[in-house]
């Protein structure tokens, strides 16, 4: 680009350089073909005063005709740009100016403006879909609990059936904590306020320590964890980096049915750490793996609902994934498993 731009410099340069010099020799042979027709005597001085006057009106007449005809087309464009720009500071992102000439006058400023207004359209796509999302996950439980409520107010209500309603509404109270922390959680990384605070710890006691708080999960669905961890500290921020462990492990305990495995695997590879959390359950469909991390994305709905899912767990893993420049990769097929793979970079400790 910026080649580019020093060539377009030169071009510039050397047609300025041509126009002078034809204009200077123009007016030259100019001046003596008028002082002869006129019969002066001019001497060398004066020849040379009455070139450069011609040279200098025969640019201002050329600047100025340019400057006219192209006075039109540059009104035109700016009203154009001042039209799409008033239009953006009212809401409407569905911009976009004819660029006929992107690289010459207007063009790289029409160019931005288009870029941006199809930037903030997506924002704003994704802005309703998330409102409509969030809207969708807090009716549901919402309406769950009204009902139960309506119903709880029958007195020939035995006391089984009254307790199983008291713990669907439970259920559904606990499922909006859960969505409720969860945006929180989210907005805090979006923000550039949320503390990170990376340090030198034992990678393998904390996956250690997460997979133990984990026991009553995997253990009431009769799951087996197997844990294979290679002695390892790194420098992340520990509690940031547990919430990816303990959300990836809760994924693999929920989709596992009972009596499954699921592997913890910590090692070495080349200059980064990999963490690798596998199991044997529902698997995901390759055309939906590229959508998972994606904020309130559920590749069975139904399933995810019926097992208290709100689809921004493997967005938080995301999030955090970035913020510590780590690489998160998926490998799965239906009915076959499942296996998270998490890069992070094993960088040299810092000295102050």
């Amino acid at each position: 680009m910026r080649r580019r731009w020093i060539w377009k410099l030169l071009g510039i340069l050397c047609a300025w350089l041509i126009f002078m010099w034809a204009s200077w020799s123009g007016a030259f042979f100019a001046a003596h073909w008028l002082s002869r027709i006129a019969g002066w005597q001019l001497t060398g001085y004066w020849l040379q005063i009455a070139g450069n006057t011609i040279a200098l009106l025969f640019m201002l007449t050329v600047i100025f005709t340019i400057g006219a005809i192209n006075q039109p087309k540059r009104r035109r464009g700016l009203h154009l740009i001042l039209d799409a720009l008033r239009r953006i500071s009212k809401g409407d992102f569905n911009v976009e100016i004819e660029n006929k000439q992107p690289n010459e006058g207007f063009g790289e400023l029409i160019t931005s403006i288009n870029d941006m207004a199809a930037g903030l359209n997506r924002l704003e796509s994704m802005r309703q879909e998330f409102i409509s999302n969030v809207s969708h996950e807090i009716q549901s439980p919402l309406t769950s609990i009204g009902g139960f409520a309506r119903a709880l107010r029958e007195q020939d209500l035995s006391a089984e059936t009254r307790d199983h309603y008291l713990t669907i509404i439970e259920t559904e109270c606990k499922r909006l904590s859960r969505l409720s922390d969860h945006l929180l959680k989210l907005s805090s990384l979006d923000s550039e306020q949320h503390p990170f605070e990376p340090a030198r710890f034992r990678l393998d006691k904390q996956l250690k320590r997460i997979i133990l708080a984990s026991e009553p999960l995997w253990s009431s669905k009769a799951i087996e964890v197997i844990a294979e961890l290679e002695e390892t500290s790194v420098i992340a921020d520990e509690d940031l980096i547990g919430q990816v462990w303990l959300n990836l492990l809760q994924n693999s305990i929920k989709f596992t049915p009972a009596g499954g495995t699921i592997t913890v695997l910590l090692e070495r590879s080349g200059d980064r750490v990999a963490v690798e959390i596998a199991d044997t359950g529902v698997g995901i469909a390759e055309e939906e793996q590229e959508h998972i991390f994606e904020r309130f994305y559920k590749a069975d709905k139904a399933r995810d609902r019926a097992s208290g899912g709100n689809g921004l767990g493997l967005a938080i893993v995301k999030k955090i994934a970035d913020m510590h420049q780590a690489d998160i990769t998926v490998a799965s097929s239906p009915g076959q498993g499942t296996a998270f793979r998490v890069f992070l970079p094993d960088r040299p400790e810092t000295k102050p």
